[in-house]
């Protein structure tokens, strides 16, 4: 006799095969992103008005700059996903290739850019550190 769970029998079921890991996936992501972003404001929102020198203090000690870029590859990578279903629902044929690709292309291109970013921070206070 198999057990399976409810979620094993949905798995590969529906129209394109990938409904139900699609479903999961952003269930996960979104229950995470809810516990991580109040974290994060607090800690962006204690650095506003402060000058440069805290605010990339800040975000080179390890838990500020992997919250961080946490958030902002599990957001973008939600981001992505959401707007896929989206474009799906509402565009069709060329159009919805074309946009599909033009949100991926967004959303990789934001996740670079902060990641960079946060990176330029965490070595700018590293060196600020040595002195």
């Amino acid at each position: 006799m198999r057990y399976l769970t409810d979620r094993k029998r949905a798995v590969g079921n529906g129209a394109s095969g990938t409904g139900t890991e699609h479903h999961w996936w952003m269930s996960a992501s979104g229950v995470a992103l809810a516990f991580m972003i109040p974290i994060w404001l607090y800690i962006v929102g204690t650095t506003l008005g402060t000058d440069q020198q805290t605010v990339i203090t800040t975000f080179s000690n390890p838990f500020p700059a992997i919250l961080t870029a946490l958030i902002v590859v599990v957001g973008m990578r939600h981001f992505a996903k959401g707007a896929e279903i989206w474009i799906e629902d509402y565009l069709h044929g060329t159009a919805a290739k074309a946009t599909k690709i033009a949100m991926h292309s967004l959303a990789y291109v934001i996740i670079a850019t902060a990641l960079y970013a946060l990176g330029k921070m965490v070595f700018i206070g590293l060196l600020l550190g040595a002195n």
